[in-house]
Order: C-alpha cells, then structure tokens, then sequence
C-alpha cells in the first residue's frame, strides 16, 4: 500500500490558503526520539498490536533505519518508554482509567509486551551511551526531565517517531513544540491502528506544530549529523 499523501486530504487547499502548515524547516542540531517502541505494538495477540494495518506493520523498519542513520553521524538517540509500579496504577493516574491497555507497562506483567520488538531487536534496543526517558503520560515530555536532557545537549530539533501517532507520538510532538523545539515527524516511521486516523493526525500535526517529513528526508538529514 502506497504512503498516504498529506496533499490528497481535501481540506488540504483551504488550510494553506488560511495560513497553516508553514515550514519550520531543520535547525542544526538534531536528535532521534523514538516513543514507545516495544513488542506491544507488533506482537501477534497483544490489544495493542497494529500490525493488521500496513502503514503501522512497516513502520518499525523505517524505524530501525533511522536509527542506523542517526548512529552512522553521531546524533543522539532518545528513547521514551513507559513505565508504572504502583501496584493499582495510580501512578497511571486518569488514562488508567481510561485505557486499560496501560497494564502492559506495569511492573510485574509477564507477557513482556514492554520488551524491545523481534523485529529489528538489535537496533531497536537502547546502548548504554543512549537518553532513556521514562514516562507516566503520552507526551515524552510532560512530567519528565526530556527537555532538560536536550537542552543541555544543545539539541535544537527533534526527529519523532514511534508509537502511536494519535497519542504518544502526536503529545510528544506538541509538547516538543511547546518546549522551543522544532519536531520533525517522519511519517512512515509512526504507527498507528488504520489508515485513516493515521493520515487525519499527521495532516493535522503539520498544519499546526510540527513538519511531517518523509523517512528519506530524514535520513538524509540524520546522516549529515551535527553542524558545529
């Protein structure tokens, strides 16, 4: 199944004309953050798996080359993954009770659905050398030190992907426009459960806060690493 194009949305026209969707275009200093990528979303019998839809089965292969391409140059990479250890997941606070789905990242589940993906194992596993975030929220950033982290690597752009684009990936690029960032989300490299909301959140995403960029734009960027 062919990308789904940002142009063939049919209000596309109308919010250009309006004003939207103006380019932030790339800084200089890029980072790689990768949300939620873990066994959850590409596990057969997992409530999460979105393997069923194309876009979101191949999504942890672009994924997998980004990170290629972003340790090729030296570009940090950045992992946000989820964690909870209460025992009646408090720590989950409202989503808890409003996603059940949650309990995947609860200390003590025994299905491992929060262990690395078969697929791409290697690469999709952070190295010692990596910024590991653990998170309570959708949004990498929201109750976390991710901001701090960057800044103090002189990070001036975040490069997104992962997991799933209406909810992690969509609050983490938010929040990392609200932080002074500019985040570029690479759209074959996000996930999310059909077709359709994944092109409505990535349309609406590069209206309003961020540059939906291609894998092959990203790479190419990744791969030219920091300007000094």
């Amino acid at each position: 199944m062919a990308a789904l194009s940002l142009d063939s949305h049919p209000r596309h026209a109308a919010y250009q004309d309006s004003g939207f969707g103006q380019r932030l275009g790339w800084g200089r200093r890029p980072a790689l953050l990768l949300i939620d990528v873990c066994a959850a979303y590409w596990k057969a019998g997992s409530p999460l798996d979105l393997s069923h839809n194309p876009e979101g089965r191949a999504s942890v292969d672009s994924m997998s080359r980004l990170v290629v391409a972003a340790r090729k140059s030296g570009v940090p990479v950045v992992w946000a993954q989820v964690r909870y250890n209460h025992p009646a997941l408090l720590d989950g606070a409202v989503q808890a009770k409003k996603t059940k789905t949650i309990q995947a990242w609860q200390d003590g589940d025994i299905r491992g659905l929060d262990a690395p993906p078969l697929q791409h194992t290697d690469l999709l596993t952070p190295k010692p050398t990596d910024t590991v975030v653990l998170k309570r929220n959708p949004s990498a950033f929201f109750g976390t030190t991710l901001a701090t982290q960057l800044q103090l690597l002189n990070i001036d752009t975040v490069v997104v992907c992962g997991v799933s684009t209406s909810g992690c990936v969509r609050a983490s690029a938010l929040d990392a426009a609200c932080s002074g960032f500019r985040p570029m989300v690479v759209r074959e490299a996000c996930g999310d459960r059909s077709p359709l909301i994944q092109q409505q959140n990535l349309f609406d995403m590069d209206t309003s806060f961020a540059d939906v960029v291609s894998e092959t734009e990203a790479v190419e960027k990744l791969l030219q690493g920091w300007a000094e």
